[in-house]
């Protein structure tokens, strides 16, 4: 899809440029702006909806005003997937997300967003500051008329929240399970019935029965959803999802626009907000899975070797029949594989060896 393409195209577009312009357009005076972001997030949820608002907070103070950040959360000006098409289309300047999103635009944007079996979030960070992530991002959401940046991190996630045990692959057969992503092309593969809904919908769903399993984020976010009062198990590992990508996503326009020391503002501000919302998941995350298991008698459900290794080959077969089908999903993949390649072989005896020491059996105090 090309850029006029894109400015062209589907209807959607229309209703949501529509939809925003019932807002006030932002001006531009004394070398002053005022842009809207739209998340697909509920207003201030935490770890993702505060991370936009973190985002917007860091531009406008570092900024001195410059450019100001108003954040809009999932539904006050469009749905929370069609984000991407306001900020596309310049009926808003900025946008907070995930990429999996939008692969039915941009096939490669789901890559980007997390691989399962694929890179931790220490790595996806060292792929796109340091071995051509970030312009291999940029390329893909070209097409959809945005510059793109890494603005946060939810780091491993769960497995997620099951009404039937999974003792093996054939398990997942049937399953009506919301689960965005690679991860539910795998799952799709295994004979799963995969949807995709937003953050806001989830607990209903699940409690209405309409889904069987849901995949959200991990302790600290599933407590905050609720979603323990309507499925009995909770699976790890998080094996699709080791580390999933925040997106802010700004209008190209707009972004060509503004001089270089704002450029530089919003960059070292995704990059501080995707430090801060990464530390945030890991260091709440323990507090909310130590609640839902003494609190609300979660059941932990680890998948056995044998399913783990199974879905791994499958994944694989997967991975590289998405990748085949796109030629920008394919040099994505390529990327991340030859990087994956590498991480293995050092993380195997850097923070692999060190998580074995330190889970050994030795005195060492516990509070």
């Amino acid at each position: 899809m090309k850029r006029r393409q894109f400015l062209s195209g589907a209807a959607v577009v229309g209703a949501t440029a529509a939809a925003a312009s019932t807002f006030a357009k932002p001006a531009i005076a004394q070398d002053k702006r005022e842009w809207r972001m739209v998340t697909t997030w509920p207003k201030n949820y935490p770890g993702l909806g505060t991370g936009a608002e973190l985002l917007a907070k860091y531009i406008t103070e570092a900024s001195e005003g410059r450019l100001t950040v108003k954040v809009f959360g999932a539904g006050e000006i469009v749905p929370a997937f069609e984000s991407i098409e306001a900020v596309g289309t310049g009926a808003v300047e900025m946008g907070h997300g995930a990429p999996y999103y939008w692969k039915g635009k941009v096939p490669a944007t789901e890559f980007i967003a997390s691989m399962p079996f694929g890179l931790t979030a220490q790595e996806q960070n060292a792929w796109f500051y340091y071995f051509g992530g970030q312009e291999l991002a940029d390329k893909a959401y070209a097409e959809l008329n945005c510059k793109f940046f890494a603005s946060g991190n939810t780091a491993a996630t769960m497995g997620g929240w099951y009404n039937k045990e999974i003792n093996s692959i054939a398990d997942f057969n049937g399953l009506k399970i919301r689960i965005p992503g690679l991860g539910g092309e795998v799952l799709k593969a295994a004979g799963s019935n995969v949807v995709n809904l937003p953050g806001g919908e989830l607990a209903p769903a699940l409690q209405t029965g309409s889904i069987d399993a849901v995949d959200w984020v991990g302790p600290y976010n599933d407590l905050a959803f609720g979603l323990y009062k309507s499925a009995k198990y909770y699976v790890h590992p998080g094996w699709y999802e080791p580390a999933t990508v925040l997106d802010n996503f700004i209008n190209l326009d707009a972004w060509n626009e503004l001089p270089a020391d704002l450029k530089a503002i919003v960059e070292a501000a995704n990059k501080a907000v995707n430090v801060m919302v990464m530390s945030e998941f890991t260091a709440r995350n323990n507090d909310a899975l130590k609640t839902l298991i003494e609190k609300h008698n979660v059941q932990l459900k680890r998948l056995s070797d044998d399913t783990i290794k199974g879905l791994g080959k499958l994944t694989g077969e997967v991975l590289s029949d998405v990748a085949a089908r796109d030629p920008l999903a394919k040099e994505v993949f390529d990327s991340l594989i030859k990087f994956r390649t590498q991480s293995v072989a050092w993380s195997k005896i850097s923070e692999g060896g060190f998580m074995e020491a330190r889970a050994m059996d030795y005195a060492f105090p516990t509070s």
